[in-house]
């Protein structure tokens, strides 16, 4: 179909185009974006937001001299669009295909890499310093939503951006809120007022007139600063930023293309970081993501005509088990709470949070304050439970150590998307955590091998008094039976599933049932694999591994994980340091190396983490070192 949008190649383009034009421009943009992420999946709502929002920054300022710097990358879909990958957009999260995140080596455009939150004014604000030592003249924006402002890198980074008093321009994407009539029409006022550079020349002139009163001129001069400053605070909004040191502007219709073109074309020439504050509407044109926003937030793929979504699989997913059961223990534990930052649906808190709502705590995107505030929760008695995805644990990292393992809090880490996550790519893969959080003293760290061992790990864990990470996969489960009694597991004990005589496969959570998958593929070619489920990551169980050398004497430990310093150098740590030097230990994970997006099914077997991937590697290493 011809459009207009198939006039687009590039962001130049855009300046060309008629207020109806580019209105009719951002329908076709929405349609594209709905027929895409309905096949793709993705994050569509955010995107939805911000249609007219991407039209004018392209438009008023000049990618990629100027530079555009997107916070998380949930909506920056659009702007992918208008820079030179609408050919490609059907790829959009596609092995092979296009990043659903702001990417430096996918395009000029993309300034800076994203895919966690609150990064972009301090990226923007390091970009500025850097033009400005240069001597060179550009713009610099950085786009970040209100939920990303919940996070204090943002706040660190408004407090030293308006410390220097740099040119920078900050876009606030508000859409959690709508516009009241006059509330608007008052900042509209305001916001024209203050961008019009009549307003500076009379505040500066009035001050100067002011002051040349003999006598009293500096005294009256203050009075009025004074008074003025205690009206702003009753009228304008924003002061907060106004202390920080940027003019605040707004707020704006984040949907009113003349609105906003004319605010980020005056904002261009304005001295000093500036903060514009834009009200849109999350899934705006597409009914069923406006309604129910937080579902279209990030979306699997789903039937356009109902805004169905069409699911993969019938098993309970492990984040559904996890939430059920911590429900189920909280109603004999009156100690359990739960600790969200800003997920309560992802993490599968939402049962939790409307079953206890006063044990239930959204700290926001602030992982940091959530795992320093579950260990003062611990501190006084309360077994707290802190779900949150992999990737993420790593911005709490120096909590983790500092406030609750140096001091023994019992601290529940529920870490959920861990191992490979699938489409989000290398920002989301959760494939560090064994690596950075094995060797932490006071810390177990568990994985369950299916959905009804992570119930048992869960009751285990909330009952040691001490420090405890659980570590689960996005996804279904395998289908287990789930309404077995809970039970406290024996704590560093691994479960023998399978006897094998020339080989032993130690598993480290979901991999046990590609392992058992991969022990029935190597037995029909004559070697007799056994499978080990580990359970424990840390304390490993010394007792087994010292049988199996004896016993066995080769041992593949199998991880999703990236393999430095994960699992398998735990097991050949020990295998070293209890000098077991006849027994062959050789490892099967994640190589040293990002991992790109795709489907988890994809990856998996890409990196040889599937029952076929596993037989063939120990085959090889059996053949290779002549171990039978």
């Amino acid at each position: 179909m011809d459009g207009i949008l198939d006039t687009i190649g590039g962001p130049a383009d855009l300046k060309r185009l008629t207020l109806p034009q580019l209105e009719k421009l951002a329908g076709e943009i929405r349609g594209l974006l709905i027929h895409t992420v309905a096949q793709t999946g993705g994050h569509l709502a955010p995107n939805l937001g911000v249609v007219e929002l991407t039209l004018a920054l392209h438009q008023v300022f000049d990618s990629p001299r100027d530079k555009i710097i997107w916070d998380v990358g949930h909506q920056a879909y659009v702007h992918k669009i208008l820079t030179g990958r609408r050919q490609r957009f059907g790829s959009l999260r596609q092995m092979g295909g296009i990043s659903g995140f702001p990417k430096r080596e996918e395009n000029e455009h993309d300034i800076f890499g994203t895919g966690h939150s609150s990064t972009s004014i301090s990226a923007a604000l390091g970009v500025a310093l850097a033009r400005d030592i240069n001597k060179e003249h550009y713009n610099v924006v950085a786009v970040i939503g209100d939920g990303s402002l919940t996070g204090g890198q943002a706040y660190e980074a408004l407090n030293y951006a308006g410390h220097l008093e740099r040119d920078l321009t900050v876009i606030l994407n508000d859409n959690e809120m709508s516009i009241d009539r006059n509330v608007g029409a008052m900042s509209g006022y305001l916001s024209k007022l203050r961008t019009d550079p009549t307003y500076y020349r009379m505040k500066h002139d009035v001050e100067y007139l002011l002051k040349r009163i003999p006598a009293i001129g500096e005294r009256v001069a203050n009075t009025v600063e004074r008074l003025k400053d205690g009206l702003k605070y009753l009228v304008v909004p924003g002061m907060l930023f106004e202390e920080l040191g940027f003019t605040y502007i707004g707020p704006i219709d984040g949907h009113d293309l003349v609105s906003l073109t004319d605010v980020l074309q005056k904002s261009k020439h304005m001295k000093g970081p500036v903060l514009i504050h834009v009200i849109t509407r999350k899934g705006k044109g597409y009914a069923p993501a406006e309604c129910n926003a937080d579902k279209f937030h990030g979306v699997g793929p789903f039937c356009v005509e109902s805004g169905e979504v069409i699911k993969n699989g019938c098993n309970p997913a492990y984040t559904a088990v996890f939430g059920d059961a911590l429900v189920e223990i909280a109603e004999s534990d009156q100690d359990i709470v739960a600790i969200t930052a800003a997920m309560p649906e992802g993490t599968g808190l939402k049962k939790f949070a409307a079953r206890f709502p006063g044990r239930f705590f959204d700290v926001g995107i602030a992982e940091p304050h959530a795992v320093t505030m579950a260990a003062g929760l611990a501190a006084e008695g309360k077994k707290p439970v802190v779900a949150i995805y992999s990737t993420f644990v790593q911005r709490a990292y120096d909590q983790v150590i500092h406030d609750i393992c140096l001091q023994k809090l019992p601290v529940v880490l529920a870490i959920d998307r861990a191992g490979i996550v699938g489409e989000d790519g290398p920002t989301h893969q959760g494939v560090f955590d064994y690596s950075f959080l094995r060797h932490i003293p006071n810390l177990t760290v568990m994985a369950p091998k299916d959905e009804n061992e992570l119930r048992h790990m869960l009751y285990t864990a909330v009952n040691m008094s001490a420090p405890v990470v659980i570590r689960y996969p996005r996804g279904s489960g395998l289908g287990v039976d789930t309404t077995e009694p809970y039970r406290k597991l024996d704590l560093g004990r691994a479960e023998e599933l399978r006897a094998g005589k020339d080989v032993v496969l130690l598993a480290a959570g979901v991999m046990a049932a590609p392992c058992l998958a991969a022990s029935d593929l190597l037995a029909r070619h004559g070697i007799r694999a056994g499978v080990v489920n580990a359970r424990y990551i840390k304390p490993l169980d010394e007792q087994l591994i010292r049988k199996l050398a004896r016993e066995v004497g080769v041992i593949v430990t199998v991880e999703d994980n990236i393999l430095a310093g994960g699992f398998g150098s735990a097991v050949l740590e020990y295998v070293n340091a209890e000098n077991l030097n006849w027994v062959k230990v050789f490892r099967v994970g994640l190589p040293d190396k990002f991992i790109e997006h795709g489907s988890r099914a994809q990856l998996l077997a890409k990196y040889g983490l599937t029952g076929e991937g596993i037989a063939a590697v120990v085959a090889q290493y059996m053949q290779r070192f002549g171990v039978r």
